[in-house]
């Protein structure tokens, strides 16, 4: 029951967000391609940021300085 429930759940959610998606792209005051950017954008700087640890590249969570007081991540 409790599976079930859960998977209900989650299948209206996505179906939400999925129409959700679908008006964003096809509505006639859409900025499709501003929306389709910056999501690429947004995977761009997370695969960065996944990265980073490997590949020894400023980005990520080593450029944090805490709002501007001062405190920096340490870069391992």
């Amino acid at each position: 029951m409790g599976d079930s429930l859960i998977t209900a759940v989650v299948t209206v959610l996505m179906a939400i967000v999925g129409v959700a998606i679908i008006a964003v792209l096809v509505s006639k005051n859409a900025n499709t391609t501003g929306v389709i950017s910056a999501g690429a954008s947004g995977f761009s700087q997370s695969l960065s940021t996944a990265l980073s640890p490997v590949t020894g590249s400023g980005g990520g969570f080593g450029s944090f300085t805490g709002g501007g007081a001062g405190f920096n991540v340490p870069q391992f």
